[in-house]
């Protein structure tokens, strides 16, 4: 009978060396790849998904995608294990994955469950004891093997049964990726992505953003999600926020995505595409045009001429460019504190 495994696959270095590692006893792999809306290359999803299909091609094993939108947003709300550093829900997040693979795994009769986690790799999510917790938490005790470190956890089911020799897993621990580059090097592993986080949670700007959104707006959908990634932030009101392009890229996005809103630009000089989104009033237009005309080329004008389009409708505002001072209170930013600077005893200060 032939073996066959469900994979948790990020398209990174080390889900895909587990992959690769199972695939040598012989048994056939289906990797499931998670989409979230807060994944970093979520607006280059074509080309990702296209990376790892060739990686799925050259290595001969099926690649399947998985939208987690909508249990993912409720669990990053009101995480049962907490965050990280920022908003990141790792452990449940963990959790969440793994449930949906355990129902892939029962569906096509497979015998167990692949992670590419590396004990020790990530403080919150990959120490020994909360590996063996996210595993209870998804019913999947012993069916999840981490052949990375699979030397240093406890035995597991595949292992039991004969299905993978433990003596052709791994005993990797830690952040260093020598270990890992040396076995791509012995599978013919050559084009992988560089180690980078692939979550916007983990990001403190991004995390700060979207903390005031969860305030102020408890349910947004997809748009409002995708905006946080562009422009600078400006809060207006519990019910309205401003947002301001910083390049040509950031505008064109933040036009597609202004269906809700009221859109605005500098007529007659370069400009960003200004986005008021909520509750629209007179001060609030009044507010975004003149951080429309404070970040286009009129900034150094008495009076800038602002075009706004609002369902449909063109109408111009006429501002002087927006004050340091307002900006400074509305917008969205995390102030990162400067360090105190300590002055050793018996030392002088000077002027």
């Amino acid at each position: 009978m032939s073996r066959k495994a469900v994979a948790l696959f990020s398209g990174g270095l080390d889900s895909t060396l587990s992959i690769l590692t199972v695939l040598r006893h012989g048994v056939g792999v289906t990797a499931l790849k998670f989409v979230t809306p807060f994944d970093h290359d979520i607006a280059d999803t074509s080309s990702s998904f296209r990376n790892l299909l060739h990686t799925a091609e050259q290595f001969r094993f099926e690649v399947r995608i998985f939208e987690l939108s909508d249990q993912f947003m409720e669990i990053v709300k009101k995480p049962k294990f907490g965050y990280g550093r920022n908003m990141n829900p790792c452990i449940d997040c963990r959790i969440l994955m793994l449930k949906a693979a355990k129902d892939f795994m029962e569906k096509t009769e497979a015998d167990f469950i692949i992670s590419g986690e590396v004990l020790g790799q990530r403080p919150m999510s990959q120490r020994k004891n909360i590996l063996y917790l996210i595993d209870k938490e998804a019913g999947v005790t012993d069916y999840v093997l981490r052949p990375l470190s699979a030397k240093l956890l406890k035995i597991t089911i595949p292992e039991i049964k004969g299905i993978l020799n433990r003596e052709m897993l791994f005993d990797f621990r830690g952040r260093s990726r020598k270990p890992q580059m040396t076995l791509a090097k012995d599978f013919g592993l050559t084009d992988y992505p560089a180690p980078a986080g692939g979550c916007l949670l983990t990001e403190p700007h991004y995390a700060h953003r979207l903390k005031d959104l969860f305030t102020y707006q408890p349910d947004p959908d997809l748009d409002d999600l995708s905006l946080l990634r562009i422009g600078r932030h400006f809060r207006f009101s519990p019910s309205c926020k401003i947002i301001v392009g910083r390049n040509k890229i950031e505008n064109e996005k933040i036009w597609s995505l202004s269906a809700k809103g009221c859109l605005l630009k500098v007529e007659g000089y370069g400009s960003p595409t200004t986005l008021i989104v909520g509750e629209i009033t007179d001060e609030t237009l009044q507010v975004a045009a003149s951080l429309c005309a404070r970040y286009s080329d009129a900034k150094g004008i008495h009076e800038a001429e602002v075009t706004a389009i609002r369902k449909g409708t063109i109408f111009t505002l006429k501002t002087a460019p927006c004050a340091d001072k307002i900006i400074e209170v509305l917008r969205i930013e995390l102030k990162l504190l400067t360090p105190e600077i300590t002055i050793p005893r018996g030392s002088k200060a000077t002027t």
